[in-house]
């Protein structure tokens, strides 16, 4: 698996954003948190890797789609 851009699945508010760029997150870290119809919901990463982009900031909105966090994926051990 590559690089990893998630996207909202839903439109919503961000709410909080729980990594920062540069971080190294696990696969099913959770890295932001959306409200959507008066519920939070986590958003998490797909891989093990490092945070390269952060497309939003706290309380924006955003629509379904849109860029949220890029995970660059971890090297490979030799």
């Amino acid at each position: 698996m590559g690089r990893q851009e998630i996207r909202a699945q839903m439109p919503g508010k961000i709410v909080k954003l729980l990594v920062a760029q540069g971080e190294t997150v696990t696969g099913g870290q959770a890295l932001v948190v959306i409200e959507a119809m008066k519920m939070e919901n986590e958003i998490r990463s797909p891989i093990d890797g490092t945070v390269s982009a952060i497309a939003v900031s706290e309380g924006d909105a955003v629509e379904t789609g849109a860029a949220l966090v890029t995970v660059e994926p971890a090297a490979a051990e030799p």
